[in-house]
């Protein structure tokens, strides 16, 4: 298909009426925020001129690029480990294309085309794009098989590999309005939909994404065979028979790939946890787009299991690191907490449609959550060191072999790092969504915002110092007035709700008031689904400002998960803390934090790229010289933001502090 051509059959399918099913609340498009946020606005340009430079970098000197090229001439020995390594290339193609679209850079543009040209020389006549495979078809690798998709249920990630290209394809058209890279997509997803099928081949894809990948196709060609293969690829899952169902091992009974009964029966979150994550937000979107009230009503049981019984407290998930996967319900282990930063990326994916099926802010408290805490914390300040786990405590007695203590430059399987570099310039896309004329304000991110409402021009402006400063200012700009509804999410954290579900809480509630003006002026408001409903006639400069309590609070967890009884957390505002071994005379597993102990606040500027930081009087217990002795003493104790720990050398760290003591452990060095 030449480019030309593409061009002219978008151009007509764009004249249709769009889908008629689809998502009740739309997200406004990233582009159409501009961020000026001094938060958030220097870790996406950190992400623009390190992270992404980096991946490109890094894609090149391992053999990423290099397998590409040698499949284009279908010589030489794949010269990576694992056949899913094009992604890293698909992924940093998707966030030069987020970048490209907020801050363009003609080299980086250029530089794509020269990528996007390698790309497509490696790709065989009929579509396929695999390079593991098409390099050299006889002398293959064992993560798959002789023939093509023979191993796609476990491992050979063939059509794993075709969703992060539909996802950068899609990424890159909107962003340039080039076609090149569509134009392999759509050519690898026409194969696809041909080969697989009701009355064709059958398969539950091995690693998820391809089912996202195809929903955005669809969305851009509105081509039926597109979402059609993508809802087939979900409900083909719990159909395969060589399974024991009856085994506990998620390696032999399904669980692990969410394959052990069909989607639309499953009760909880289970398996590898970004493939989970995936596939509920594909499951969401299949949802909207056909209005399955069966997969709507399993989303739901999902999110209600995983947020409830299965998440940690700065919103990671995937707590075992055997298999990358949940654990049981309530199995939240710290010491060897596994919390992939892979998997927090693919629950924000699913909490942001989650709340577009919805819209309750409960699905964007946790995404809050996760974005400020479980995913931030896997990226290093300086934009080229990242965490593949997150671990919510380091013990020097206690370490896991599985468990990273200091941050790496780049991973073996590197999906981590090329994740982070494509979600952190989508980030504008989440702040703002629309439903009619409702306008949802749900992240607290500086900027301007353009939108339309019957076809009338909204200007909003954002102004605050947020995470830091609970004041927030919007105002509203128009050439005519114009009625609608701004509807503000008040966090669940200001209104005593640690995490829905209540699987978390706060050890007491605040009195705290969340205070609303317009135009000067205090204003009764009521909250709807965990938004502030603010209906008028808007004029242009009206303002709103909105006062959220910022204290620090002590968060206590359901006392099902044995490991945190007796112990708390620490959180201000959407921010999670924890305690490091810098600020704490060395050590954090000798900690105790009484109840009683106040806790101050105090903006540092030249600490981890300005921190605030909580401080209180701890007792720290120590050991004799001897080692037969054990004395408490007073000391104080400091906390900082957990996405912020392991940027200052290797050392103890923990999210979770004892009161008092209740028990001893001795334990022995050797």
């Amino acid at each position: 298909m030449k480019p030309f051509f593409v061009i002219a059959f978008l151009s007509t399918i764009f004249c249709v009426n769009a889908q008629n099913k689809d998502y009740p609340i739309q997200a406004l498009d990233f582009t159409k925020v501009k961020l000026q946020d001094r938060f958030w606005m220097p870790r996406i340009e950190t992400n623009r001129l390190v992270t992404i430079p980096a991946s490109f970098a890094r894609c090149e000197s391992t053999g990423r690029v290099k397998n590409f090229l040698m499949a284009a001439t279908k010589s030489g020995k794949f010269c990576t480990r694992y056949p899913f390594d094009d992604t890293d290339i698909y992924k940093t193609i998707e966030a030069a294309s987020f970048s490209l679209a907020l801050h363009y850079d003609s080299k980086l543009d250029a530089y794509l085309d020269s990528m996007i040209q390698i790309i497509s020389n490696a790709q065989e006549p009929d579509g396929y794009l695999y390079t593991a495979r098409t390099i050299d078809k006889i002398n293959v690798n064992p993560f798959f098989g002789k023939e093509r998709w023979e191993k796609e249920r476990e491992y050979s990630h063939e059509l794993y590999n075709a969703g992060h290209l539909y996802e950068a394809a899609s990424a890159h058209y909107l962003a340039t309005k080039k076609t090149t890279l569509l134009t392999i997509a759509l050519k690898n997803a026409d194969l696809v939909c041909s080969v697989f099928g009701p009355n064709k081949r059958h398969v539950a894809p091995g690693h998820e994404i391809i089912e996202m990948g195809l929903v955005k196709l669809y969305r851009i060609t509105e081509k039926i065979e597109y979402l059609n293969t993508a809802k087939f690829f979900i409900e083909e899952r719990g159909n395969f028979k060589g399974y024991d169902s009856k085994n506990k091992d998620p390696f032999k009974n399904g669980a692990y790939w969410q394959d052990d009964i069909p989607v639309k029966q499953q009760q909880e979150a289970e398996g590898h946890a970004v493939r989970a994550g995936y596939l509920y937000a594909a499951m969401a979107d299949i949802a909207a787009l056909t209005e399955d009230k069966d997969m709507l009503a399993a989303v739901d049981r999902i999110w209600a299991n995983e947020t409830g019984k299965k998440m940690y407290v700065q919103g990671g998930v995937g707590a075992i690191g055997n298999g990358e996967r949940f654990g049981d319900n309530y199995e939240l282990p710290n010491t060897t907490a596994y919390n992939e930063t892979c998997a927090a990326i693919a629950n924000i994916y699913f909490n942001q449609r989650m709340f577009l099926l919805h819209g309750n802010a409960q699905y964007i408290d946790v995404l809050e959550k996760i974005l400020y805490n479980g995913f931030l914390s896997g990226v290093g300040l300086d934009g080229k060191s990242f965490f593949y786990t997150n671990a919510m405590q380091i013990h020097h007695y206690l370490q896991h072999p599985d468990m990273e203590t200091e941050r790496s430059g780049w991973f073996e399987c590197s999906c981590c790092p090329t994740n982070i570099a494509r979600l952190m310039p989508s980030i504008p896309g989440y702040v703002y969504a629309q439903k009619k004329d409702s306008i949802y304000a749900n992240l607290f991110i500086s900027g301007n915002a353009s939108l339309q409402i019957n076809n009338k021009s909204i200007e909003i402006k954002q102004e605050n110092n947020y995470p830091w400063d609970g004041h927030l200012k919007f105002t509203i700009s128009t050439e005519q007035p114009i009625s609608f509804n701004m509807m503000i999410r008040i966090p669940g954290w200001a209104q005593n709700v640690a995490l829905p579900n209540n699987l978390y809480h706060f050890s007491k509630e605040s009195n705290a008031k969340v205070v609303i003006s317009v135009n000067g002026k205090i204003t009764a408001y009521q909250i709807q689904n965990g938004y502030a409903i603010l209906k008028r006639t808007w004029n242009k400069n009206d303002h709103i400002q909105v006062i959220l309590p910022m204290e620090a609070r002590r968060v206590a967890s359901d006392t099902l998960i044995k490991n945190n009884i007796g112990k708390l957390s620490l959180q201000r505002g959407p921010i999670m803390y924890c305690a490091e071994w810098k600020d704490n005379a060395g050590s954090t597993s000798n900690i105790i934090l009484p109840e009683s102990a106040k806790i101050n606040t105090q903006f540092n500027p030249d600490l981890l790229n300005g921190v605030m930081v909580l401080k209180s009087q701890s007792f720290q217990v120590l050991i004799s010289a001897n080692g037969q002795e054990i004395k408490t003493i007073a000391k104080p104790f400091i906390a900082i933001p957990y996405y912020a720990w392991a940027n200052r050398g290797k050392g103890e760290m923990t999210v979770w502090i004892p009161e008092k003591v209740t028990a001893t452990e001795l334990i022995t060095n050797r």
